[in-house]
């Protein structure tokens, strides 16, 4: 029986009678057939004597494939217009992937580094396979004859590779590789790092990925470590050039952004101050889920065998003994912190920090009128008559006053329906300023420390607008003092600063309000001014598509984990190519797109946090 079922009863010398009716071979058919037979034998003896050709080249094969021209080898400056395409021998094409990364070598010894964007089978002969015969066939068999068709990958060029003076560098690619050149998979750390431009040194982030599978060489480790530029020799640090973390919930976000920050607070990180010390940076991380006070803790899931391999690495782990966890105060409400041992100081904000950043008793929104009646108006005769140490209940006692309202009235100064607009919006904040606990005015040089890790939980309070209020006056504080030239509190100017705040979509977003404008352009300064002040922001968001395109487009290095929302993943501005994969990403894989580190590349970041993470 063949596989053609009834095709296979066919006999061609039959005359389609049954077999029981064919007739006896009498005897001189027997000796024509012991005739036939004995020149049959001598006819295959003749045949079995011809050479037979072998059909596969001797030798081992080197490489995966070899470049063709069969559809043009092209390399121009326009990339729609390259036409650079490889043939892949069967051996090798369950192996390969798009994204995999490839080498080309020029005669001369420069080689050409791409990448593969898409695969295809085509047909090796002119055949239609679309028959019923071919389908049977491929229905009744576990296997392909791989002979049958040609393996094309479509390649992008992306750099060309080059020796100078013994150094391995890159350039763009300006030039032509000969057909039939013999294309490698990238298996050597330095060619990949160089032709993606990652750096050596600097902030891990992760290691190199294609598909969701670690990147591997041929050295030891085999892994390709990222990391982000971190000196002044190529510009400045990258992560005085602001940092965004975009992901879903699940896919790891946190825990990144935690392995992340504990490289920043790593013991040898230090920047030079323009006097001349070397200071490590002060992290202030505002912390709305209340988990990164954790960090003070070492992870007890990290085994002896990973922290070698992150020794190896040079990879920071374990807990940052530096970390406190500042503690606003805010009514009656109460912090429990049974999950870490980091120290716990509590704080309040005076009210007389209103005075400078005015829109912070604006909560529920203000118009041009009322918000420019505040602040040109009432807060200043506020101060001339009470000092610039005015408590919040005393304002709120002095817009009781009905001569106030008359008096600015009848001058022209205030509307009454402005004055009564004003102070049912700054009405609300009893709770937020002049609590029972230190002002964090005075506790400037525990608050922001070279080396340490400064959390502000604020998961314990339950209203919207004293969380807004405590975060937006810590953050202006810190932004104010970096930004000024006659600064208040030395410790800031001259500390070396990150920024991160979680959630920042709650904070940064666009809306139609004097407040939200105020914060937009303030955060937008810090962004511009923050790399010469040694200033850097680390936002950390489900949501980017509500961040504010002012402080977006100040961006410079974007690592986007799993998103589901397509209006999510449009707003992060990564290549399209790298755009499609986000969906898909299971947890801890991560697309970076750094323009001035490197080559847009997807990473996966480690299975464990450097850090305890989660809760018993």
């Amino acid at each position: 029986m063949t596989d053609l079922g009834d095709f296979g009863d066919f006999d061609a010398g039959s005359d389609g009678s049954s077999p029981s009716s064919t007739a006896p071979a009498d005897s001189s058919a027997g000796e024509e057939a012991t005739s036939d037979d004995s020149n049959s034998a001598d006819v295959s003896t003749e045949r079995d004597e011809f050479e037979r050709t072998a059909v596969e080249p001797r030798g081992d094969d080197v490489g995966i494939g070899a470049l063709c021209v069969s559809q043009g080898l092209r390399v121009a400056e326009d990339g729609e217009d390259t036409a650079l395409r490889a043939y892949v021998t069967r051996g090798n094409r369950s192996s390969i992937r798009i994204g995999s990364y490839l080498l080309a070598p020029y005669p001369d010894g420069e080689t050409l580094f791409c990448r593969i964007t898409a695969l295809e089978y085509a047909q090796q002969y002119h055949a239609d396979d679309a028959t019923e015969i071919h389908a049977r066939r491929a229905m009744r068999t576990d296997e392909i004859e791989e002979a049958d068709y040609k393996f094309v990958a479509a390649l992008e060029p992306v750099a060309v590779l080059y020796q100078d003076d013994g150094e391995l560098k890159r350039r763009m690619t300006d030039r032509v590789p000969k057909p039939q050149t013999v294309i490698r998979t990238a298996d050597d750390t330095e060619k990949i790092k160089t032709g993606l431009k990652i750096p050596d040194e600097g902030v891990f982030l992760g290691h190199l990925s294609v598909g969701g599978e670690k990147v591997r060489t041929a050295a030891t480790p085999p892994t390709i470590d990222y990391r982000l530029k971190d000196d002044y020799d190529a510009g400045d640090p990258l992560a005085f050039r602001h940092t965004l973390i975009a992901g879903g919930t699940g896919s790891g976000k946190t825990h990144g952004a935690k392995n992340v920050l504990r490289q920043f607070l790593a013991d040898e990180r230090t920047y030079p101050m323009p006097d001349g010390r070397e200071v490590g940076p002060a992290v202030v991380q505002f912390d709305p889920q209340d988990e990164y006070a954790q960090m003070h803790d070492d992870n007890p899931d990290l085994d002896d065998a990973f922290a070698r391999r992150l020794e190896r690495e040079g990879v920071a782990y374990g807990g940052v003994s530096e970390t406190t966890a500042f503690v606003p105060k805010i009514g009656s409400a109460t912090y429990s912190a049974g999950h870490h041992r980091a120290e716990q100081v509590e704080f309040t904000i005076p009210f007389a920090m209103v005075h400078d950043n005015p829109w912070l008793v604006a909560g529920s929104g203000l118009n041009d009128n009322q918000y420019g009646a505040l602040v040109s108006v009432l807060l200043p005769r506020f101060r001339d008559q009470y000092g610039p140490g005015g408590t919040y209940q005393e304002f709120t006692t002095f817009l009781d006053d009905p001569a106030l309202r008359e008096e600015l009235d009848e001058s022209g100064r205030v509307h009454e329906a402005t004055f009564d607009a004003v102070r049912r919006r700054v009405l609300g904040f009893g709770h937020v300023f002049d609590q029972d606990a230190r002002p964090i005015t005075d506790l400037i040089h525990e608050f922001v420390r070279p080396g340490g890790l400064t959390v502000v939980p604020t998961y314990h309070i339950n209203d919207t607008r004293a969380t807004e209020a405590v975060v937006l006056a810590l953050s202006s504080l810190l932004i104010d003092e970096k930004l000024s030239n006659d600064p208040s509190y030395d410790r800031i100017k001259e500390t070396p600063l990150v920024l991160g705040m979680d959630e920042a979509h709650n904070f940064l977003t666009d809306a139609d309000s004097v407040q939200a404008g105020k914060v937009i352009t303030k955060f937008t300064e810090a962004a511009k001014q923050g790399r010469k002040e040694r200033l850097g922001l680390f936002l950390i968001t489900q949501d980017p598509q509500d961040i504010d395109d002012a402080v977006f487009k100040q961006i410079n290095t974007t690592i986007v984990l799993n998103l589901g929302d397509e209006d999510a993943i449009k707003s992060v501005n990564i290549p399209s190519n790298l755009e499609s994969k986000v969906p898909y990403m299971e947890k801890g894989q991560m697309v970076v797109y750094s323009p001035d580190n490197s080559e847009p590349v997807e990473l996966i970041g480690l299975p464990h946090c450097l850090t305890r993470h989660g809760r018993d």
